[in-house]
């Protein structure tokens, strides 16, 4: 029985993609165990908009933890935290708009940040 030896297993950075959205580490162990010596345009798609929406949620939850912290505790008006949930909540929901995509294998920007993040990365 022979077996073809022109079939390849890759998934095109797809794999890569998906691990990226998990943390900081994920990140880390997509670039560099996935991706790095096997680049797709999928896969350095994927990252750029993984690395600079982490960033960018994580200079917004903790520019606007600080903000909201001394607001509360001037004003003493506790509904203010409010804000910081609603704001991790839309973050929540544009991972995971991100993820779907992902997860389909598309090149769809996230909201907000997935064009800016083609442009701020382009050796990924």
């Amino acid at each position: 029985m022979e077996t073809n030896k022109n079939i390849t297993t890759t998934d095109n950075g797809k794999t890569a993609g998906i691990v990226s959205y998990f943390t900081i580490i994920g990140w880390l162990i997509a670039y560099f165990a996935m991706h790095k010596d096997n680049k797709t345009e999928l896969g350095s798609y994927q990252l750029r908009q993984t690395l600079f929406f982490a960033i960018v949620s994580t200079i917004l939850g903790y520019g606007l933890g600080f903000v909201l912290t001394i607001l509360i505790a001037s004003t003493g008006i506790t509904a203010l935290a409010y804000i910081g949930w609603i704001v991790q909540l839309a973050l929540f929901v544009i991972w995971i708009i991100g993820l779907i995509g992902a997860i389909n294998g598309e090149k769809r920007p996230i909201p907000i940040v997935g064009e800016k993040a083609q442009t701020m990365f382009p050796n990924i």
